[in-house]
């Protein structure tokens, strides 16, 4: 008998994560081993059951996808890692493959679409889904990819996004640091290093353009 591969659901819609476990249940070759609802989660999973593959939204509270893909690579590469999501820019799609991502699928996609990632994914290939596949080649073609052109939102680094995310969601200093198990003085110096990269002022500022910049989930 074949040995099932574990997954693990990483999803912060309750709905939407039951409906995945339930379609995955239709794919012999795999067995969902748990859930998580945040990033945060997400790490706590493939720690203690070492899936063989994480099926990953991009936007959750606490820690986003980007930021987990990050953690969970560095410590765990042989753990694919399927992002499942509705952001079509370009920009989502190339920093999740630059962070370690193994494959791209739209929420949208079909469920003969979504095994078909999953299959190609837990077999070693990358995947990018074919309703999005056409735009990054037309941006790499024609030389349009933010990467050619270097922003000030270049500059910030993972962890410093990791920080915005949590001020645009509300969190104080400490509870920032306790979740990204920093210290509050580290805490400070990226506040202080996003707001000079970016120009921005104060709490308000930062947490507005969290928002813009998609890092907060909006309810």
């Amino acid at each position: 008998m074949q040995t099932k591969q574990k997954v693990v659901i990483a999803e912060d819609h309750n709905i939407l994560r039951a409906g995945l476990r339930s379609l995955l249940e239709d794919m012999e070759e795999v067995e969902v081993t748990a859930e998580a609802r945040d990033g945060v989660e997400a790490i706590q999973c493939v720690r203690e059951h070492l899936p063989d593959l994480l099926l990953l939204d991009l936007s959750m509270p606490r820690l986003n996808g980007l930021s987990a893909i990050n953690e969970i690579k560095a410590s765990y590469p042989e753990t694919k890692i399927l992002v499942l999501t509705v952001h079509k820019a370009e920009d989502y799609i190339l920093e999740s493959f630059r962070a370690g991502a193994d494959g791209y699928c739209l929420k949208e996609a079909d469920r003969a679409d979504l095994f078909g990632a999953i299959r190609n994914v837990l077999a070693g290939k990358r995947y990018l889904d074919p309703g999005i596949a056409d735009q990054v080649l037309e941006g790499f073609i024609e030389g349009k990819q933010s990467l050619k052109q270097q922003s000030s939102w270049d500059t910030v680094t993972q962890r410093e996004k990791e920080v915005l995310k949590l001020v645009g969601e509300g969190r104080k200093n400490k509870e920032i640091g306790d979740i990204l198990c920093i210290s509050v003085k580290t805490v400070e110096k990226h506040r202080a290093n996003i707001m000079e990269k970016l120009n921005l002022h104060n709490a308000s500022e930062l947490t507005a353009y969290a928002i813009k910049k998609g890092l907060v989930v909006e309810e």
